[in-house]
């Protein structure tokens, strides 16, 4: 497994912009497909998007297409997630996660989670 600390919350107007930050460290983590999910408050921990170890593959919920990028740089130990015209529905806490194989929106195949970094979009 690695382990992973993402970075880049806060509160930002909507409309604005906020980049996401997942730093691994542990095993090769260009070896592992990455994933983005979200948890509102009260509710079930969301898939956004995910991306495969060499980045040529991508994938991304309907509800952030066209507005969040999601990216990784193998020689950083780094992935992001850049969110472009944020809502106030995109408030949550978001999680980054890593799997060995490319998992796309299947929670229970990342077995490698950070602990989370909050966004708040004030309308």
């Amino acid at each position: 497994q690695v382990q992973l600390v993402e970075s880049g919350g806060g509160l930002v107007q909507a409309g604005g912009s906020l980049r996401l930050s997942c730093a691994a460290s542990g095993r090769t983590f260009s070896r592992y497909a990455v994933g983005w999910f979200r948890q509102a408050p009260g509710k079930e921990r969301d898939f956004v998007a995910a991306i495969g170890w060499s980045g040529d593959t991508t994938y991304y919920a309907d509800s952030v297409k066209g507005r969040f990028t999601i990216s990784r740089d193998n020689a950083k130990n780094t992935a992001y997630l850049q969110m472009n015209s944020l809502k106030p529905e995109d408030t949550a806490v978001y999680y980054c996660a890593a799997a060995p194989v490319y998992s796309g929106s299947d929670p229970r195949k990342y077995n490698s989670w950070g602990k989370g970094t909050q966004v708040t979009i004030s309308s």
